[in-house]
């Protein structure tokens, strides 16, 4: 039978940004806690997988559908932002400097690890276009994401609106998801056309 700390540690170690050591410290850590709080996170984390799900219409994490984004009728329907993954919506939120729709393309293009558009939801991005007036490319400041704002932009150029790029207040090779409000602010507010 295998070992129940070293079983947790390699599924903690799995986890995007946590190594072995800090999967160890986790693991360390959950063996201390009283039972009743390890049960409340297996809980939370069994919750998540069985009550959220990615919007029907902007790809979103959602436990509505549609999410309360696409829902609100206050926010500017003629303005979509294009992000890679639903954590990079809080960010630009939190900034109270936009107030369109979001589409997530559920990643970035990267040859090396087998994503080409077909495997990013850029067909549904397209579906979307009517009335749209200006789509942001909100993609990360690296290679993948760069690639995948420039592809975006020829595949746009097709459509009567303005594609626009955040600007660069962010740092290369840093992620959205890390970005404090006032350079993301900045960011949103210098926005470029591709």
């Amino acid at each position: 039978m295998t070992d129940p700390l070293a079983r947790l540690v390699g599924e903690l170690a799995r986890l995007p940004g946590i190594g072995p050591k800090t999967a160890a410290r986790l693991a360390h850590h959950l063996v201390k806690v009283p039972s009743a709080d390890a049960r409340e996170l297996a809980s939370a984390i069994l919750e998540v997988k069985e009550k959220l799900f990615h919007c029907s219409r902007c790809n979103s994490i959602t436990a509505v559908d549609v999410c309360r984004i696409c829902a609100d009728p206050a926010r500017r329907q003629e303005q979509i932002c294009v992000v890679e993954e639903p954590f990079n919506i809080l960010p630009i939120e939190r900034t109270g400097e936009y107030r369109g729709l979001y589409h997530v393309l559920l990643g970035a293009l990267s040859p090396q690890r087998g994503v080409g558009p077909a495997e990013l939801a850029i067909d549904k991005l397209l579906a979307r276009l009517e009335g749209v007036e200006e789509v942001i490319v909100a993609t990360n400041p690296s290679v993948e994401g760069e690639a995948t704002a420039l592809y975006l932009a020829r595949l746009l150029k097709a459509h009567p609106l303005r594609v626009t790029r955040l600007a660069f207040g962010m740092p290369v090779g840093g992620d959205i998801e890390y970005t404090d409000e006032v350079t993301l602010a900045r960011s949103l507010a210098g926005r470029r056309e591709l």
